[in-house]
Formats: C-alpha cells, structure tokens, sequence
C-alpha cells in the first residue's frame, strides 16, 4: 500500500519544532545569496555544526523554532532547505501528525 501524500498548509508547526535542519553547500549559496549576505557571513551568523560533525545545519531560536521563522512565515521561503520542502511525505519524526496541519490528498482511483 502507498503510503499518503500531504499538502502543507503552511502551519509552520514543523519550523517550531526543535531538531536538525541540516544546509548542503548549494543551498548554503542560495540562502546567503537571497538574504544578501557573503557565504561566510551566513555560515557564521546562521550555522553551527551538526552533531554528527559531517556539515552544517541552521540554528534555532531561543525556544527551539528555526532561526528563519517570523511569527507565521519563512523569511527565506522561496529558498528554504531541501529538508523543509520535503516535509511530511518524504520524511517526518514521531507525533508529527499531532502537530501538523497538513491536508491529506485522495490518492487517484
């Protein structure tokens, strides 16, 4: 069985929740260039290092909701990482369903 695909509806419950937006070198490019910023500005303003030690992810806010989200939008939205585009249908975490208000779509019959 396939499993259901989802619509955001642009909640942004997900970019409140505290975890690990991880940065390629591309979208690193992208971000800095749409904010106006050198990339080595944006990594020291707006990285840190992951965990895992193997690259970068953006950092949080003080209670845990990403760097970039002003009140109910993305304030880099159009550029936004790889990861929150892909959210819920190509990954999500435990009780995301909980919090998300993403709408189910029919599957095709």
């Amino acid at each position: 069985m396939t499993p259901p695909k989802y619509l955001c509806e642009r909640c942004t419950n997900c970019c409140r929740w505290p975890g690990d937006v991880k940065v390629s070198d591309k979208e690193i490019t992208a971000i800095a260039s749409f904010l106006g910023l050198p990339e080595n500005g944006f990594i020291q303003q707006y990285t840190r290092l992951r965990a895992n030690r193997r690259g970068l992810s953006l950092i949080d806010q003080a209670d845990g909701a990403c760097i970039f989200l002003d009140g109910q939008d993305c304030k880099i939205q159009p550029v936004k990482p790889q990861q929150c585009r892909d959210f819920p249908n190509a990954w999500n975490f435990p009780g995301w369903r909980d919090i998300c208000m993403a709408t189910e779509i029919p599957a095709a019959k």
